[in-house]
């Protein structure tokens, strides 16, 4: 199975930064070696080194521990206090690991020098605990500041990347949904209604109001009810069932929909890529399946292509694709196999 996910590139983002942490490390331990501060060299330089390392590698492991998977979807007043609270567990486990990792050093080193070991302990709690408290302090006081003031250019670059996004999103379904094909189908249909169903016509009318009004009300809004998305599926496939009755076919089943929340109109352009790019015949109907599984949304259809395809671009998929990442921080999943096409998008609760 051939499975396509959108995922940035964090591998090689760990990768420059543990090479910054040892860049750093060696300037910083240089620096303090040549000051005459330090003696008994290359051991205490050394040791300089390798206790920075460690505590920087520690810290920003704790700090991405603590802070990245933060519920930003509360009020600002818990927002605010669950933010404080990490941040006192954040500042009392980097001091306790940089204790630990002082000992750990001072202890190696000691026994490299063949010191005597049974005074590590007493001479840190007399004479180097103090230096070490305020030395770890002042570092994490400046790596705070650097880490807000990084984050808070990142929400700014997310803020705004979003913004345009959906400001390309809006424009492209507005495009899709009123361009002259879908019109000149549906106005076909129902004049085709008119005479010969009358009641299957006033129901065409409905159903064919409501998409618009739906697109018209939630296109500019960042998420929307599942269940809200879900009836507007159904009416939008019943355009298309009037039409190609018996040929497509829609499988709907989702559990606790209403506790859930997703992009407006994201399942809409997953179904009209499924009817336009796979063939259908009341032999062979298009079977589209949509369920909820472990917090996303699955749009699953069987694979029919058609002999001659249709060009596409891909803008919609590659475009709900960013809006999904910008908006949620999770990948949109693409799976294709040989019988099925497969779509999951995150959903947020």
């Amino acid at each position: 199975m051939k499975r396509i996910t959108y995922l940035d590139i964090m591998d090689q983002r760990k990768s420059v930064s543990h090479l910054a942490f040892i860049i750093f490390s060696v300037v910083v331990s240089a620096f303090l070696g040549n000051s005459g501060k330090y003696t008994g060299a290359p051991y205490s330089v050394a040791g300089i080194f390798l206790l920075l390392f460690l505590q920087l590698e520690a810290f920003i492991f704790l700090g991405h521990l603590l802070f990245s998977k933060v519920n930003f979807d509360r009020s600002p007043r818990e927002i605010t206090l669950v933010v404080l609270s990490r941040l006192i567990i954040f500042l009392a486990a980097c001091m306790l690991v940089a204790v630990a990792f002082y000992l750990i050093v001072q202890y190696f080193f000691t026994f490299l020098q063949g010191g005597d070991l049974s005074k590590v302990l007493p001479d840190f709690i007399h004479n180097g605990f103090h230096q070490m408290v305020r030395s770890t302090s002042t570092g994490l006081i400046v790596g705070a500041l650097i880490f807000i003031i990084l984050q808070w250019q990142a929400s700014l670059r997310r803020e705004q990347r979003l913004r345009e996004e959906n400001l390309i999103f809006q424009n492209e379904t507005l495009k899709s949904q009123v361009n002259p094909h879908f019109l000149f189908n549906c106005l076909n249909t129902l004049s085709s209604l008119v005479g010969s169903q009358p009641v299957v016509a006033e129901e065409f009318i409905r159903r064919f109001s409501s998409i618009y009004r739906y697109i018209l009300e939630n296109g500019s809004k960042d998420r929307v009810p599942l269940d809200v998305e879900l009836a507007f599926i159904q009416d939008y496939f019943f355009l298309h069932l009037i039409r190609d009755d018996g040929k497509i076919m829609l499988e709907m089943k989702s559990e606790n929909s209403g506790s859930y929340q997703i992009l407006p109109v994201s399942l809409q352009i997953l179904v009209e890529n499924a009817i336009k790019h796979n063939k259908a015949t009341r032999e062979s109907p298009l079977v589209i399946q949509i369920y909820t599984e472990d917090e996303t949304i699955v749009v699953r259809n069987n694979l029919q292509r058609m002999a001659v395809q249709l060009a596409s671009t891909q803008i919609g998929l590659k475009n709900l694709s960013e809006r999904i990442r910008l908006s949620t921080g999770k990948s949109l999943i693409i799976e294709e196999s040989k019988e099925y096409f497969t779509v999951k998008i995150p959903l947020k609760k």
